[in-house]
């Protein structure tokens, strides 16, 4: 996720803008439906929340700092709301027949084309579930760079910590999930057989 518009200014403008903002909207779009697929598994959710994340980028322009990070940074910080609200949502309506009523019909290119992209999130969401045993504010700094690629100072300015808070964070993260992993790797055939 590139980003080309340097300054706050610049940003609410392409908000105002209805050409400049489909470009806005082009230039991220991929990047935060990749976000959003590594978390729901549902196609219709996944192109939901995207547009909703796009929604509130244009409610909140005048929040965005440059000073904490690039827009792709801002973009995923709303993304994170987006989501939270989302899951918790779900979890308030878990029981009601009524959940699909009120989603935009997809079409089948529509349908395929977002379950091809949870299929290519689907090791993403096996390290999700390793990461969610995690306690929280490791957890998130754990989804930002390992997941969705941000550079640590950008995952900073996304959970608005300090950049050696999360640099810290992100150490105990590898020591513990490489504690973890190594206890949950299988032992080899050739092993067994030995024993």
């Amino acid at each position: 996720m590139a980003d080309t518009a340097p300054d706050a200014e610049d940003l609410r403008r392409t908000m105002r803008d209805p050409e400049a903002f489909e470009e806005f909207y082009r230039r991220h779009t991929e990047s935060v439906s990749r976000f959003v697929a590594r978390r729901v598994t549902d196609p219709h959710t996944v192109a939901d929340l995207t547009m909703e994340v796009f929604l509130a980028a244009v409610d909140t322009a005048g929040s965005y700092r440059p000073e904490r990070g690039s827009q792709a940074a801002w973009l995923y910080g709303i993304a994170r709301n987006v989501v939270a609200t989302e899951h918790r949502r779900a979890a308030r309506e878990v029981h009601k027949a009524d959940r699909a009523a009120g989603r935009r019909p997809l079409d089948a290119d529509d349908i395929a084309r977002l379950e091809e992209r949870i299929d290519a999130e689907r090791d993403a969401r096996r390290l999700l579930s390793a990461i969610a045993a995690l306690p929280k504010g490791l957890r998130a700094v754990a989804e930002l760079v390992h997941l969705d690629g941000l550079p640590v100072e950008e995952a900073a300015a996304a959970l608005r910590i300090r950049v050696g808070t999360a640099r810290v964070r992100l150490h105990r993260v590898r020591r513990l999930l490489r504690t973890e992993l190594d206890a949950r790797r299988p032992e080899p055939a050739i092993a067994k057989g030995m024993s």
